[in-house]
């Protein structure tokens, strides 16, 4: 089989590769130049695909004996994943670069020209497994290494998708085993930390980043019921869940803090409350797809019991979910999802999977999270 290994420059892209080898397939190395100023990226371990990475990515494809290419991907990484982040932060919510650079550059636009110069899949150093059932569908699955599972980031992969996408180390029991395997093979990026938090905010300051990039102005805050409490700079430059740098100058009735419950962009309005309305009972999602064919509750319209994650490192928790026609007759179907627990730290914009033991049913981008015991309507 013709293989296009997918090598960041880290050491489980470089292993994975290595066993694709190992497996007799016919492998060509091909690294992303997602940024037109890469040696701005890296400081330490933080970013990814800078020119450090290309170095690495080409010594480990030397050392395996296969073909090493750098395809300038920054102009469609700019569109699709730095332009939508800041987008979704200006309509108030609070998105994961790295599912919308999993979803739409490392496998659409990647695998879409891997097809075209006819390879046959594409192979990358996750963590997760794909499994095809009785009659030859891929299902997406969790990793041996539950620790080191990223089927969660890999959760908007489609039928199609699968069907084309090989991750050799789905067997590995841990990330210490790659690095020995990746010592005992000569390969250089053996003891590489692994690259962390956003790599094009690579001072990790988001919030100084997005105020440099979008139109910040004064607003209110208000409380659960609608009453004005105080004013903001930006309601941009708040996130739900956060207590510090409200300013009120008064405190609650009770006393107790308050905590950032919604956002409203729109309305440039931020609205807070106590701390029992952030335990989210229930969410509703958009952009909704599914990871392999979708079950058949799915197609049917019935209620069906799943697990839920809304964090890449967060743990699932039990839910019950079901598709529902949009309030916009023009729009698609909505995934709502009721909580069996409430949960706490969920913001609209987060991507939520859905999982049905160690299968990924598919996800959905969060439009609403909400308590039962608040009608976000009583703001006005």
């Amino acid at each position: 089989m013709k293989v296009l290994a997918a090598m960041s420059g880290g050491v489980d892209s470089a292993v994975a590769a290595a066993r694709a080898v190992d497996a007799g397939h016919d492998v060509v190395g091909v690294h992303l130049a997602l940024s037109r100023m890469p040696g701005t990226l890296r400081t330490g371990s933080r970013g990814c695909c800078t020119i450090e990475d290309s170095r690495d990515a080409w010594r480990a494809c030397d050392i395996l004996g296969i073909p090493y290419y750098v395809w300038d991907f920054s102009e469609r990484f700019k569109e699709d994943v730095v332009d939508d982040f800041v987008a979704e932060y200006a309509a108030g919510r609070t998105p994961n670069p790295c599912m919308r650079c999993n979803e739409r550059i490392k496998f659409a636009a990647l695998l879409e020209k891997a097809l075209a110069l006819g390879f046959d899949a594409v192979c990358t150093g996750h963590y997760a497994k794909v499994i095809t059932d009785a009659d030859g569908n891929p299902e997406l699955h969790r990793a041996a290494d539950w620790a080191k599972d990223q089927s969660y980031v890999l959760g908007v992969l489609t039928h199609e998708q699968l069907r084309h996408a090989m991750f050799p180390l789905a067997e590995t029991p841990s990330k210490a085993e790659v690095r020995a395997e990746a010592e005992r093979r000569g390969l250089s990026v053996a003891n590489k930390p692994d690259s962390h938090d956003i790599c094009f905010i690579p001072d990790g300051d988001t919030r100084g980043w997005l105020e440099e990039r979008i139109e910040m102005s004064e607003g209110e805050i208000v409380g659960p019921d609608g009453e004005k409490l105080g004013t903001h700079p930006g309601a941009n430059a708040f996130t739900v869940g956060q207590r510090r740098g409200l300013k009120l100058g008064r405190p609650a009735a009770d006393g107790k803090p308050r905590f950032v419950l919604e956002i409203r962009p729109k309305e440039n309005k931020v609205v807070v409350g106590p701390e029992q309305l952030l335990n989210i009972d229930q969410m509703r999602g958009i952009k909704v797809s599914w990871a392999g064919l979708p079950i058949a509750a799915v197609e049917s319209g019935d209620r069906f019991d799943c697990m839920v994650q809304v964090r890449a490192h967060g743990d699932p928790e039990a839910a019950v979910a079901w598709m529902e026609p949009s309030a916009d007759p023009e729009a698609p179907a909505e995934l709502v999802v009721r909580l069996t627990e409430p949960m706490r730290g969920v913001a609209p914009g987060q991507t939520m999977v859905l999982y049905q033991g160690t299968r990924v049913l598919g996800q959905a981008t969060i439009d609403s999270a909400r308590s039962l015991e608040w009608d976000p309507a009583a703001v006005s």
